[in-house]
């Protein structure tokens, strides 16, 4: 079950891109409340201490409000909890962006943590999917399997209805190579929904909806 409430009200400066979505499953109890034109300011409980830094970073880079809480079946695994977390926030994302008026759209960026490099772009096309090419070592860091992120990103792609492509060009260290991917993924979208003053009332398409 899900329960989404928003507030979009147009492609202006002072228009509020906010919304909150909270889902109940026999796993999960997520909640997430987002504003895409926040400062960066993040409040995340998931019961996964390196989940929370993930998320805390691509709320502060992409300057997201971004609050996230989760209790989840961890006695099982963090799968449940990683993947269903990615599924409300991607449907935040949805639901704050509306109609995607006056979007830019578009955004990409090659992000160095340390000796990892990732590239990332995104396209809020509304049709959602990940594409990921990366090698990244299977490990935990901390209680976090490290194989979870790319379940994370993509549920949340597909639940945002955003292309979302991750490629790897360096790295050896898995927490550098994360980091640089949550980083780079938030500062991808951060460029891609900001808003287009020069198109402030235009679907960026041809085909006229996304």
């Amino acid at each position: 079950m899900s329960d989404i409430k928003g507030r979009v009200t147009g492609a202006t400066p002072d228009a509020a891109r906010t919304t909150h979505v909270s889902r109940t499953t026999n796993e999960t109890d997520v909640a997430v409340s987002l504003d895409l034109d926040g400062t960066g300011a993040t409040r995340i409980s998931t019961g996964i201490g390196f989940l929370d830094h993930m998320l805390e970073a691509f709320g502060r880079h992409g300057s997201f409000d971004l609050e996230v809480s989760c209790t989840g079946d961890l006695e099982v695994d963090g799968h449940h909890t990683t993947e269903d977390i990615g599924i409300v926030i991607g449907q935040a994302f949805a639901q704050a962006l509306g109609d995607r008026t006056g979007i830019t759209r578009y955004g990409d960026v090659a992000l160095p943590m340390d000796e990892a490099l990732m590239l990332v772009a995104v396209d809020v096309s509304g049709r959602g999917r990940l594409h990921w090419d990366c090698d990244i070592p299977l490990q935990y860091l901390g209680s976090f399997d490290t194989a979870l992120a790319r379940e994370f990103l993509d549920a949340f792609a597909t639940n945002s209805g955003i292309t979302l492509h991750v490629r790897q060009l360096a790295g050896d260290n898995a927490h550098h190579e994360l980091e640089a991917v949550f980083k780079g993924v938030a500062r991808a979208l951060r460029t891609a929904i900001s808003l287009d003053s020069r198109c402030a009332d235009a679907i960026p398409s041809t085909k006229g909806a996304l």
